[in-house]
């Protein structure tokens, strides 16, 4: 995974400054934050902070998992009354407890909270919290109030909230903000009142999504007793902190709501069992701990099939695999995790045939899409895996494991000028312009004069990063130094 300098981190933060110098000149509109920043400005400032995330912290590149993430988030949002338009969510591979939301729509879950949530709903408390801040504006709230940031400090704090939640580290802050860290930290640590209100909106959307909200008040004790003792806790109880009087709301106000039973969700056991196996000291220690497991659940089952097959157990994963499929056929994440393993066993034709079968039911799916890619390469049809990347890559535009995915791909099928492009938007996704600029650069030089409608999509392709460089460079200022 492509890394930036801390310089090169710095222009792109600092280039939020001009985008909030504008929005501080507009009326203010709605709420008294809007003068200074404003939704529009939010999603601007929200992807420079997402390419932050990405070149700062690593990620979970897992398509299962990921589309678990996404489509909770997403399924959560539609009942939290949050307007904005588009979510993107980050998948950070960080085995601690947290979760995080960038004005703008970035949503960011450490793996570490599949660990320690120990159902969809407690898990879903979390999610749900900080989408409340989000449809509540707090960040931008929280800057009106402290109407002395300067713009530069306003870019900071935003990019050192994603970094920061990201599990960038302390240094890396202190490199990137120097002495902007004590007033961004001060934003970052929401007052009680708005705790308090994200806690109550996301009970609400918890109830409205059919889910426990005794599961806040279960989470947050959870997170206590784990953290009671240390010295130095997440990153999560930081910026959110637990107290008993907070517990004791957030369980008073699932009082207000009527008693319901809910189907635990086997899904999130699989994603469960999936995190513990990522997290084990290695495929065989995975092994042997799903085996120790008596409860002989299907989940149990899935973390063994799964270990297995990461320990090169192939026979036995498959057939493991294949007993929780039959159980539970409607379940698109176990049949995703069951292809992974037959890919993996590189019995390449069932695991084509089921994932084709699956395709027509669920066109573009993320994870069948990308596992159907995968397998494609491994029966050495790296045109046809190259040709169906290409298509996804017009319905899931800004996905760098695909991307990645594809540059690999469509080099094994020898297609050059695919590879210049497909690095291109790789590199493009971290902000790395100069370097998306040369492939496509590459990639032109490579195009036949008779082909003039893709020389014509390169041109414009190299103009539009050209102009997306430029634009940083120049709203950068004079920077850190």
């Amino acid at each position: 995974m492509v890394r930036l300098s801390l310089r090169g981190l710095s222009v792109l933060t600092l280039s939020f400054a001009v985008g909030a110098a504008q929005a501080a000149e507009l009326p203010e509109l709605g709420d008294r934050s809007s003068g200074l920043v404003s939704p529009t400005t939010e999603r601007e400032l929200a992807q420079i902070a997402l390419k932050q995330i990405r070149s700062s912290v690593d990620t979970i590149s897992d398509p299962i998992l990921k589309y678990y993430v996404k489509v909770n988030v997403h399924r959560l949002a539609e009942f939290s009354g949050i307007s904005e338009p588009a979510l993107t969510t980050v998948l950070i591979d960080n085995p601690q407890i947290n979760a995080f939301a960038v004005p703008g729509g970035i949503v960011g879950i450490n793996l570490g909270l599949f660990l320690y949530a120990h159902d969809e709903s407690e898990y879903s408390a979390v999610v749900a919290h900080e989408l409340a801040h989000l449809g509540q504006r707090h960040y931008a709230r929280s800057v009106e109030q402290q109407r002395a940031m300067t713009p530069w400090m306003l870019a900071g704090l935003l990019a050192s909230l994603a970094i920061a939640a990201g599990g960038g580290g302390e240094a890396g802050m202190a490199a990137l903000f120097g002495t902007q860290a004590y007033a961004q930290d001060k934003a970052l640590r929401f007052s009680r009142s708005r705790e308090q209100e994200a806690d109550r909106i996301g009970l609400n959307t918890l109830e409205r999504a059919g889910l426990d909200p005794d599961a806040m008040a279960r989470m947050f004790e959870r997170m206590q007793t784990a953290f009671r003792f240390v010295d130095k806790p997440p990153e999560f109880l930081l910026t959110h902190p637990l107290t008993e009087s907070r517990i004791t709301d957030a369980r008073n106000q699932a009082e207000r709501f009527d008693s319901r039973s809910v189907e635990p969700s086997l899904d999130y056991q699989f994603m469960r069992a999936r995190a513990r196996v990522h997290y084990a000291e290695s495929p065989r220690h995975a092994v042997a701990e799903a085996q120790s497991l008596r409860s002989g659940g299907d989940a149990d089952s899935y973390a063994l099939a799964v270990a297995l097959s990461r320990a090169d157990r192939h026979d036995e994963a498959v057939e493991a695999a294949r007993r929780i499929l039959t159980a539970h056929p409607d379940s698109l994440l176990m049949v995703a995790s069951f292809a992974e393993i037959l890919i993996a066993a590189e019995r390449l034709d069932e695991g084509l045939a089921l994932l084709s079968d699956r395709l027509r039911i669920n066109p573009d799916n993320e994870p069948l899409t990308y596992l159907k890619a995968e397998a494609l390469d491994a029966a050495d049809r790296h045109a046809e895996a190259a040709d169906l990347l290409w298509v996804h890559t017009r319905v899931n535009t800004d996905d760098v494991d695909v991307w990645h995915l594809l540059a690999e791909t469509a080099g094994l099928a020898g297609d050059t000028i695919g590879v210049h492009r497909a690095h291109a938007e790789y590199f493009a996704l971290f902000g790395a312009y100069r370097q998306a600029i040369q492939h496509i650069d590459f990639a032109r030089r490579l195009v036949d004069d008779d082909d003039r409608p893709l020389r014509a999509r390169l041109d414009q392709r190299v103009l539009d990063l050209r102009t997306e460089y430029e634009a940083a460079l120049e709203q950068s200022g004079p920077g850190p130094g």
